[in-house]
Formats: structure tokens, sequence, C-alpha cells
């Protein structure tokens, strides 16, 4: 079959970030793990953060992430750029600057040509470089399914380091990319993509967040995380619970895609969204005039999503700025944390 006539979607039964098991689910099995000892630990997966540090001495310390998926489009270029920006994205909510990468590839070589592996490689070649990042090998098995991602090794020093687990209530959170991705590329794998939505959000998933990450460390950002498979409350809850603060969010400053929009109101939603929604049922207080599908919205699972950054209320405005030299996708300021229960979210 020619790489230009597949459909990478239709191979996968489920696509990009929206596979990843439902938070509940991880936190239960992590929550059993011994927590490492290692005093060079500075951040491992006990705050559910989006990548672990290891300090080498008072000056460096190593930034280490893995992320990978099953095919969120169709073309295997842009699936590979994209796995590559959604795995790079970790280092950057890290305050970190990625160097090396390892290819991960899950490829049925008895359903589609070796030359569909070479066009996800080269895709996500061409996203490394232009992060300055050197893919330097890999290992690939045979699956049932494409699958595609990256080990990243990044760099940081301890002094710069972002974590989820520093915000302090009255910090403005502030979100550099829309949400609706996982909605929107649902629709296009379902044939549903009536409005042609798709190119939008192939656009925002290859877009770096490298912007966003140097916007953060020119105005002193407290806290950051990446908005990816749980969804933009299910990794604010995760930042809040971490910082020990509640979180308040205004439904109408969250830039939502519109298409994301009309397709949810028709039924449209990819099932680890509704997983997300199920979670965070337990962590969110909505107001009464929001809909369930709503609500389903700023749960989304989304790939290669933006960073949510918690800054002191009075850098918000510098902060917004600097993004906006920087022409990241938006810099919408969604609400703040707050003193009380850690990890609880309202929406206004």
């Amino acid at each position: 079959m020619a790489a230009n006539s597949i459909r990478l979607t239709q191979l996968a039964k489920r696509a990009g970030c929206a596979a990843k098991q439902p938070p509940g689910y991880v936190f239960s099995l992590l929550g059993q793990l011994p927590l490492p000892t290692d005093p060079n630990v500075l951040v491992g997966s006990a705050t559910a953060d989006d990548a672990a540090v290891y300090r080498l001495d008072d000056e460096l310390a190593l930034v280490l992430t893995t992320d990978f998926f099953t095919p969120i489009v169709d073309d295997p270029s842009d699936f590979g750029a994209i796995a590559a920006a959604n795995a790079l994205s970790d280092v950057y909510a890290m305050g970190g600057t990625p160097r090396l990468a390892l290819n991960l590839v899950g490829f049925p070589d008895d359903r589609l040509e070796a030359s569909v592996l070479g066009d996800i490689l080269r895709g996500a070649a061409a996203t490394a470089a232009s992060a300055g990042v050197s893919i330097v090998g890999g290992h690939t098995i045979k699956s049932e399914e494409p699958i595609y991602g990256l080990a990243v090794v990044g760099m940081v020093a301890p002094d710069r380091l972002l974590t989820n687990a520093a915000g302090r209530a009255g910090d403005v959170l502030i979100l550099t990319k829309p949400i609706g991705i996982g909605i929107i590329t649902t629709a296009a794998k379902n044939d549903a993509d009536t409005l042609g939505a798709i190119g939008e959000s192939i656009a925002l998933m290859r877009t770096l967040n490298q912007m966003a990450a140097e916007a953060a460390h020119a105005v002193g950002v407290r806290a950051a995380t990446d908005v990816t498979g749980f969804g933009l409350l299910g990794h604010l809850r995760n930042l809040a619970h971490a910082s020990g603060y509640a979180a308040e969010v205004d439904f109408d400053a969250i830039p939502i895609l519109s298409a994301a929009k009309q397709y949810a109101a028709q039924g449209i939603i990819p099932g680890g969204t509704h997983a997300n929604w199920r979670f965070l049922n337990d962590w969110t207080d909505y107001a009464p005039r929001l809909t369930r599908t709503d609500q389903l919205l700023l749960c989304d699972a989304q790939t290669s999503g933006g960073l949510l950054l918690a800054v002191a209320p009075d850098r918000a405005e510098r902060l917004i700025g600097e993004l906006r030299a920087r022409q990241t996708p938006c810099a919408a300021p969604i609400g703040r944390l707050l003193p009380g229960a850690a990890g609880r979210i309202t929406v206004r």
C-alpha cells in the first residue's frame, strides 16, 4: 500500500494521547510503587509531574521523559512530527532544554510498507532538528497497530527547574494553546470532520512549546505543566494537588476550538475524554449552567497541547506580553490557584 493512500488512524483503535490509561488507573498503580531514595532525584513520580529530573551537580540536571502513542492523524510525516513535539513538550514543561532522543517504534510490517515508517521517522527527525535535538537511535518491535514516540533527555539548571508543585495561592493560570483537539481528531478519524478543522488541529499539535517555555523563563513562572491526555482539568488538578492548593477557572475565559464545541454537541467525543470526566467528577465543582458537554470539553484528552503556567499576579501581564511577542497559539488567563483542598477545582 502506498504511503500517500493509507489512513493511519483506521489502523488504531484509539488515537494519540486519548489512548492513555485514565488518571485513576495510573495513580492507583503508582501509589503502590516504592519512591526513589537517591537524593539527586529532584522530581520522580510522586507529584505526577511531566518528567523526571536527576541532579548531576549544583549547575546541571538531566530531564528524562518518554511518550508514545498510536496515530492521531492519517499522514505518516504529520504523525511523526506530532509525536515528537508531544514528547519534547515534557522537557519544556520542566523548564529544560531537550538535547537527545531515541525512537520508540511499534510497526505492523505485514500491513504497511517500510516506506510508511520511513516517513514517520523523517517527520519526527525534522521536528526534533528544529528544536536542536538529535535523534541518536531507538528500538523497534512488531505490533498490531502503528506506535511511535520518543524517549527524551534534556538539561536544566536546578535553580531554573519548573515543576507542577511550586504554585502558590493567588497565582494566575495562563494557557498557551486552545483545547478541543481530541474531539476534532476523533471527528476526522470517524469521517465526521464536516467543518474541515483537522488542518488547524494538526498545525497546533506540530507547534513546539519551546517559545512558551522561553516566555516562562523570561518572566519567572513559578509552576508549569503541559496539557495532554488527562485534559485541561486533569493536568490542572495535578498541578494544584502537587502545589497544595485549590484552583478556580472561568469557563468563558478558556480558549476552545469552535469546531470542537460543535462536534461535542453532536456527541463526537473520544473515550479518553469520557474517562477523564469520570475521574474528575470527584475533584471538580461545575457551575450549574454548564452542561455535561461543556464539562467534557474541559476534560478533552489533548495530544501535544499547550503549557499551563502558574505565575505570580504581579507578573501575569508581563507573561502574557512575552507569550504574544513569541506568537504562541494563545496566551489566555483562565483562572487562579486559591487556598483550599489540594487539587479541588471550581469551574465558574
